[in-house]
């Protein structure tokens, strides 16, 4: 592998942006590879933690690192869907109907708290995340190429918020799930706050951008473009499969997952350098990609079993290939 090989060229591009991202959130580690690895494979992202834990933060680096127009909206429960995607506005002086593009016409799009808008603002996502358009009063106006959303909930709260529909989740490639720092993480940061270093000023903290549009776009294609050995596609279908089959699921995992699995690996490789995909990228990228498509039998749930532990079982009992 060359300097020059594509191999090399995403690898460093995922470490430049891994050493930016390091100067202002500190751990995170699997929350930032799993979001980095959907970004450069053009995937929607859900990620899901407790207040603090650097979710919207992380969304803002990315922003900066790529040079990417960014907007965000706050979902509220009297969030309407014309408030996303923009609405038709009556002109006087041309006594016409004027296109007033909403939030979701950018390259970056933050979706804060996505789980406090009633499902019928929610779904204004839909079209917009699988199609990469928008369609107002029947014309459909195109989105940036580079559109990716990024949605966050909190998993504790639930007074006021609604549960994201089966059809919106499965437009997010990754469901991420943000930790609590360690001790020594969270020392870092209080040190990083005692130096006056305020996470609001993200100028303070030089930032250097690492590419645009155009890299995530090489990125996206070259990971599109790989190959994957035939043993390893018979696995990704065993472990989907195992989903459906097993029985404390109600909904298992739809062939679309599969595709997501399928493009995550390959993803997970390249940035790490490597031309070919390994079964261990397979089995890292499962959980992401799979947990938030499960639908759990309600025995199951109130066993306390959660979609992750039936993804170890899967993984567990699924032969891998030599």
């Amino acid at each position: 592998m060359t300097a020059s090989s594509p191999e090399s060229v995403l690898a460093n591009l995922y470490a430049a942006a891994r050493r930016e991202i390091a100067k202002v959130i500190v751990g995170q580690d699997e929350m930032v590879e799993q979001v980095l690895v959907s970004l450069f494979a053009g995937g929607h992202v859900l990620i899901e933690g407790v207040p603090g834990t650097a979710k919207t933060l992380l969304v803002r680096v990315l922003a900066r690192l790529f040079t990417c127009e960014f907007k965000r909206v706050q979902f509220t429960p009297d969030l309407m869907p014309a408030d996303i995607t923009g609405t038709n506005v009556f002109d006087p002086r041309e006594q016409t109907f004027q296109f007033r593009a909403g939030p979701v016409f950018t390259q970056l799009l933050l979706g804060d708290e996505i789980n406090r808008a009633p499902p019928k603002t929610q779904s204004a996502l839909l079209e917009a995340m699988q199609e990469r358009q928008v369609t107002v009063d029947g014309v459909s106006y195109r989105l940036p190429a580079v559109f990716t959303v990024f949605a966050t909930q909190n998993p504790v709260e639930q007074e006021g918020t609604y549960p994201l529909p089966e059809a919106q989740l499965d437009r997010f490639m990754m469901k991420v799930l943000a930790a609590y720092p360690d001790e020594a993480g969270e020392v870092e940061i209080l040190r990083v706050h005692q130096r006056g270093l305020r996470v609001e000023d993200l100028d303070r903290f030089h930032l250097q951008p690492v590419g645009g549009e155009a890299e995530l776009l090489a990125a996206q294609a070259e990971i599109r473009e790989r190959t994957i050995r035939d043993e390893l596609l018979g696995y990704i279908s065993r472990v989907v499969r195992g989903t459906r089959e097993n029985l404390k699921v109600e909904v298992g995992a739809s062939p679309r997952a599969g595709l997501m699995v399928l493009t995550a690996a390959k993803a997970r490789a390249a940035l790490r350098g490597r031309p070919h995909v390994l079964p261990d990228d397979i089995k890292a990228v499962a959980k992401p990609v799979l947990r938030h498509r499960l639908v759990l039998k309600p025995g199951a749930e109130v066993d306390g079993f959660t979609p992750d532990d039936v993804l170890d079982e899967v993984l567990s009992r699924t032969e891998i290939p030599r």
